[in-house]
């Protein structure tokens, strides 16, 4: 079975950082571009907000201006895991994060044909 796989939710207080994991199961990343999408509070399905995308053929992050400078993604290729590393997390980060896999960036989750099953960051004041 394919899937995303996703660790790492919590409550943080702004200033703070936290992690997120994405696991292959099923798929080799390295052969994916991976990105991640952050739905807010209040916000449906269809206002999920790209955070970023990373190529697989180069491992070039593009990121949203709104995390530019605080989150950064990595590759753990001997354990088919990307990484969303957070740092000075604000409150207007908060939202579920979904991790996604295809074969090319795209502005909208729904390009994506795999997704992991959302993981909850809160950032309190």
């Amino acid at each position: 079975q394919v899937q995303l796989v996703q660790s790492g939710s919590g409550l943080v207080q702004a200033g703070g950082s936290l992690r997120l994991s994405c696991t292959g199961s099923g798929l080799n990343l390295d052969d994916y571009v991976i990105g991640w999408f952050r739905q807010a509070p209040g916000k449906g399905p269809d206002e999920r907000d790209a955070v970023s995308c990373t190529r697989n053929r180069d491992d070039t992050t593009i990121l949203a201006s709104s995390v530019k400078g605080r989150f950064t993604v990595s590759r753990e290729k001997g354990k088919n895991t990307v990484y969303l590393q957070m740092n000075n997390l604000k409150p207007q980060d908060t939202g579920v994060y979904y991790c996604v896999a295809d074969a090319r960036c795209g502005s909208k989750i729904s390009e994506y044909r795999f997704w992991g099953q959302g993981a909850q960051v809160t950032v309190t004041t």
